[in-house]
């Protein structure tokens, strides 16, 4: 098949490798323009466009400029509003992280790990202009583990979605859609005000929070930290890895012992 393909996180790019490795021809990648990185701001392609430049495919970072007329066009975390000129040219599919019509919008894997939620489904969907309200093509089931991260929610739908892709794009015609059922829950963007811990909270869900944002930012006997990695023991929470300000990352045992004897006090 002739594809356009549009994405921009690092989870979309296994996927992408492999609708490429299946034979399908990719007229074009469409992704997010480059932004700045690091301390120093440098201005970083996003890791679909790298993946592009790699293959040597040609590569667009603005939407206006589509004009093509494939016969399906592919979209996986892109992060841009599609409108009539892409919606028209072709079927529009969409892999979406989540059971709909439970969590639509930009943080489906955050917002389930946030919640503490033990199963979700990875959803082959068709596009539609209102978002990501479009029929389900194929639906898989998947676990979350107690400890699971983003990091690792997003390696196990790369596959998942990269399987289902592949699957779907053999025979689009073999697959019915099927309306959503259910009244819709919708996902934010999560900021740095969302990582501040609450102390008065219990240890799930302040081990949910670390675990689906990354981190969580507090005080520690009055020096700011963020703690990076958190087990749940029991109703306790115990921290593995902690990051004082200005400091490399380390382990719990190491941080207290930098302490020198001092009471650990919490958010502070």
């Amino acid at each position: 098949m002739k594809l356009v393909l549009m994405g921009t996180n690092a989870f979309v790019v296994p996927i992408f490798d492999a609708i490429k490795n299946a034979g399908h021809e990719i007229m074009a990648v469409f992704t997010r323009a480059p932004k700045p990185m690091g301390r120093k701001q440098v201005l970083t392609p996003s890791p679909v466009h790298a993946w592009a430049d790699e293959n040597g495919l040609t590569v667009h970072t603005n939407i206006n400029e589509y004009n093509y007329s494939p016969d399906m066009v592919v979209v996986i975390s892109y992060g841009v509003i599609l409108r009539d000129n892409v919606l028209k040219s072709a079927p529009c599919v969409n892999i979406h992280p989540s059971d709909l019509p439970m969590y639509r919008g930009p943080s489906p894997i955050r917002t389930a790990l946030y919640n503490g939620d033990r199963k979700s489904a990875v959803c082959l969907m068709e596009i539609t202009p209102e978002m990501d309200a479009g029929d389900i093509f194929m639906r898989r089931e998947f676990d979350i583990g107690i400890d699971d991260t983003n990091d690792t929610i997003e390696n196990m739908v790369s596959k998942i979605g990269a399987d289902m892709m592949i699957e779907y794009l053999k025979s689009p015609a073999d697959y019915s859609a099927t309306p959503q059922v259910g009244t819709p829950t919708f996902t934010r963007k999560w900021t740095g005000t969302d990582e501040i811990i609450d102390w008065s909270r219990d240890a799930t869900e302040i081990h949910n929070q670390i675990r689906a944002l990354g981190c969580g930012r507090t005080k520690i006997s009055n020096i700011d930290v963020k703690i990076l990695k958190t087990k749940l023991n029991g109703d306790n929470l115990e921290i593995l890895q902690i990051q004082p300000a200005g400091k490399k990352t380390m382990d719990w045992k190491s941080f207290v012992n930098g302490l020198r004897g001092a009471e650990i006090k919490y958010g502070e």
